[in-house]
């Protein structure tokens, strides 16, 4: 629950809009929440911002309205977390998007950040996209499943040490697919 008040969400859509601070801030944010040991994305921490600058530029580059949209959470000025929401817009799969790279900065992590830009970006695919259902893949073995189903979200397969993290045999998770449905 948040301990302050409510995080500003902040919406992009476009490349253009995402000034050189900004993509700085994804950046940080992403390496923070990598080496705090969050499962977003880079699986192989320690990581740092020649890592991760490239993946960010990547991901704003392939910001469009109707595909793939950004949302941040600010809190006190700062970058407190964000979520990036993407679908295919054809007729068959158009009805749905995938939720990807959640994370909360490690510094305002307990805060609800995570569960709000969940919350946020359900909003946005509801209301703005009219989508009907939420996809996302998460890493086993994490607690993420009770994160989302607390949020409503539910299982529906599972790929058994579909993520190899290590070495060993025991280094692997399973790879969690959850649906939210938005009617």
């Amino acid at each position: 629950m948040l301990s302050e008040r409510r995080p500003d969400f902040v919406e992009a859509t476009d490349a253009r809009t995402v000034a050189p601070e900004l993509r700085a801030e994804l950046t940080d944010c992403w390496v923070a929440v990598t080496n705090a040991g969050g499962a977003a994305g880079f699986p192989f921490p320690p990581v740092d911002v020649a890592d991760v600058a490239p993946v960010v530029d990547r991901l704003v580059a392939g910001l469009a309205p109707e595909r793939s949209r950004l949302v941040m959470a600010r809190a006190g000025g700062a970058l407190a977390g964000w979520v990036v929401l993407n679908r295919d817009p054809g007729r068959l799969v158009g009805h749905w998007a995938t939720i990807n790279h959640l994370q909360t900065h490690p510094a305002f992590r307990g805060r609800g950040i995570g569960s709000a830009l969940v919350r946020e970006a359900r909003r946005i695919a509801r209301d703005q996209l009219g989508l009907e259902q939420l996809h996302l893949a998460a890493r086993g073995g994490e607690g993420l499943e009770r994160f989302y189903e607390r949020l409503g979200w539910r299982e529906v397969g599972r790929w058994p040490g579909a993520l190899r993290l290590g070495e060993g045999e025991g280094d692997t998770r399973d790879e969690v697919l959850m649906v939210l449905g938005l009617l």
